[in-house]
């Protein structure tokens, strides 16, 4: 007997870009993102590039006729969700494929590719004036701030000139413009990306902050952007809410950065796909710990509070992408119960310190708070690792949360030559409970040092 059929029937995007030999960016780039968002990607290339992490090497366009019929071939087969545009490289390929899209019927994203990442020029000199004919089809266009300063000639070097780009960029006639702030202010801490709207009842702008991200390996980062804002309007999102899920996407791309090639590398274009596969294994992980730890009986160093047990995602950025137990561990008649179930999300304050200490060592996956008393103390000089504390007593009164702020204190503190410590002591306060914290890469590691703080006090 022959199995029944399931298909699956995607949203489609298409993305109109250049080829990128190594993988990183364009029609490469574009694909795999679509792909991580649950879109079926198609593709129409408009030029081939030798290229990898180093630079550009060469790059030949395709001849106009090879474009167009990619483009029909698409078009006339598949239900468009979204299009996107990459690297068009000369005025008659803009020409062909404004024309193109002036019919798309599904929103178009227009990412005005003219210098790589590495400084390479991309884009044909004499091509830049066809581009007002394209941005006027687009639904959105996102040009960095060389893009916006060749195509409105504003050059955007803080908000107020951003959002004038922006407003440049809608008054040639695009739905909306957003203009990215990467290379504004690059000694600064904050990225600041500044949407500007055409609405019913006049332009709305809005900005979209994220960390700086301290890295090079950027290249792919602006097809990634505009691939992943494409894919969310494929699936029906709005234009704001595509726009702040495709930034984050991006920053977390950026962060967990592919190492590859002898350049700086490239962003990592499914790195909240796996994140979403890693999450059943770190629950098992935290399960497995929790398991050990009530067969051991580890009563002695469970606090007040109780303990948790905190895991997080190799690419975790939120609270709700760490798995830990519900209710947390305590102590019973018989030695320690966990209250409930493993579930992502169930740990607040050890959760938040465990993902304010993975910004100085995203190598840490796992945490624990442990009791805290003269005996506790001096046991984490038994551990395979330094430790080290912070006082709550100094804690600002505008800190954002004592747990983010507690880790900031006690790793920043630390010489990033140094090891990282594996342990934190948290002396508390008036209210507030003394704890021990100790990390690990490891859920072998985390249960190795706990057990090592309970052979010392026994």
């Amino acid at each position: 007997m022959t199995r029944r059929r399931a298909p699956v029937s995607p949203p489609v995007a298409l993305t109109i870009a250049g080829s990128d030999s190594g993988g990183g960016a364009g029609i490469q780039a574009d694909l795999k993102t679509m792909e991580a968002h649950g879109v079926f990607g198609t593709s129409v290339v408009t030029a081939v590039t030798a290229q990898n992490t180093l630079g550009v090497e060469g790059s030949y366009a395709l001849p106009i006729e090879e474009i167009d019929a990619q483009y029909s071939a698409v078009q006339t087969d598949f239900d468009l969700g979204a299009v996107k545009t990459g690297m068009l490289a000369t005025a008659p390929v803009i020409d062909l494929v404004a024309d193109r899209l002036t019919d798309a019927g599904a929103p178009v994203v227009v990412d005005p590719v003219m210098v790589a990442a590495s400084g390479d020029r991309l884009l044909d000199p004499d091509a830049e004036a066809a581009y007002e004919d394209l941005i006027a089809e687009a639904t959105l266009v996102t040009p960095n701030v060389d893009e916006a300063t060749v195509l409105t000639g504003i050059e955007p070097t803080d908000r107020d000139t951003a959002r004038e780009a922006g407003e440049a960029l809608v008054g040639m006639g695009a739905d909306a413009a957003l203009v990215k702030g990467g290379h504004v202010g690059r000694d600064g801490n904050t990225v600041t990306d500044t949407l500007v709207v055409d609405e019913e009842d006049g332009l709305a702008t809005r900005t979209f902050e994220h960390p700086r991200i301290d890295t090079d390996a950027t290249h792919g980062s602006g097809c990634t952007l505009s691939s992943a804002i494409a894919a969310h309007l494929a699936h029906g999102e709005t234009l704001p809410f595509a726009v702040e899920a495709g930034t984050a996407f991006m920053e977390r791309a950026v962060r967990y950065s592919l190492d590859v090639g002898n350049g700086p590398g490239a962003v990592h274009h499914l790195a909240a796909l796996r994140e979403a596969a890693d999450r059943h294994r770190t629950m098992t992980d935290v399960a497995e710990v929790v398991e050990a730890f009530v067969d051991r009986d580890v009563s002695r160093l469970v606090p007040e509070v109780g303990m948790n047990v905190v895991g997080a995602t190799a690419y975790a950025e939120r609270v709700g992408e760490t798995a830990a137990v519900e209710g947390r561990i305590t102590r019973t008649l018989s030695g320690v119960s966990p209250n409930r179930g493993v579930r992502l999300g169930a740990s607040s304050h050890v959760a938040r310190f465990l993902l304010a200490a993975r910004e100085f060592d995203p190598d840490l996956r796992f945490a624990v708070n442990c009791r805290f008393d003269d005996e506790t103390a001096a046991a984490t000089a038994e551990l395979d690792g330094p430790t080290t504390e912070y006082d709550r007593d100094a804690e600002p009164d505008d800190a954002s949360g004592t747990m983010g702020w507690g880790a900031r204190q006690a790793f920043g503190a630390v010489d990033a030559d140094d090891p990282t410590p594996v342990a934190v002591l948290d002396r508390g306060a008036v209210g507030k409970e003394a704890i021990i914290k100790v990390v690990a890469e490891t859920p072998e590691e985390l249960g190795e040092r706990v057990f090592a703080l309970l052979d010392a006090v026994e």
